[in-house]
């Protein structure tokens, strides 16, 4: 089913919504979550999260890109999930990982000034992630957002995972000095 036609249902209040969005989203929210989760039955959990979120969102909201909407939510339930499991004990896996390295980007850990700043700073990640090539994009988000291991993007782009991390560290530092620029972060 078209994703125009699901969001219809969600605004007819159709409960057929849930089961196309499913259908047609359901291993690939599952996939975004237990790359970050690596545990079934919370990836399993996240997910189902995501239908309740996206029921309660579609009235009002009316996503452009269904696919990236239902992958935002289901990114950020499944961070909120790590972040609460691991709070008393450091996990394995990417995410500890992911934070680290892009703590070299972003100082400050999670004492951001303010909900504006911390809106101000996405946007100015975002900007500065759709202004790359095409290829330092792609692999930066799969990294990032989707929390892929490096030797997974090397398969889905063809690279060396050595070549996927030096791509990354290379964003990295550009990001950094972006966001020296922009007066994030100081020098």
């Amino acid at each position: 089913m078209e994703d125009d036609r699901i969001i219809a249902l969600y605004w007819e209040r159709n409960t057929n919504a849930i089961a196309e969005t499913n259908n047609k989203y359901g291993a690939y929210c599952f996939s975004i979550a237990n790359n970050i989760l690596h545990s079934r039955e919370d990836s399993e959990e996240c997910v189902n999260d995501t239908w309740y979120k996206a029921w309660n969102a579609i009235p009002p909201q009316r996503p452009a890109r269904f696919q990236m909407f239902l992958a935002k939510i289901t990114r950020n339930l499944a961070v909120d999930r790590f972040r609460l499991s691991t709070a008393e004990k450091r996990g394995g896996g990417e995410m500890p990982l992911i934070l680290d390295e892009l703590s070299e980007c972003i100082a400050g850990g999670t004492d951001v000034a303010s909900a504006y700043e911390g809106k101000e700073l996405g946007r100015c990640v975002n900007q500065f992630v759709k202004a790359l090539p095409a290829r330092e994009g792609n692999v930066f988000l799969r990294r990032y957002f989707f929390a892929e291991t490096a030797a997974k993007i090397g398969k889905r782009y063809g690279l060396t995972e050595n070549n996927v991390t030096v791509i990354l560290s290379r964003v990295r530092k550009k990001l950094r000095l972006h966001l020296q620029k922009e007066g994030f972060i100081g020098e």
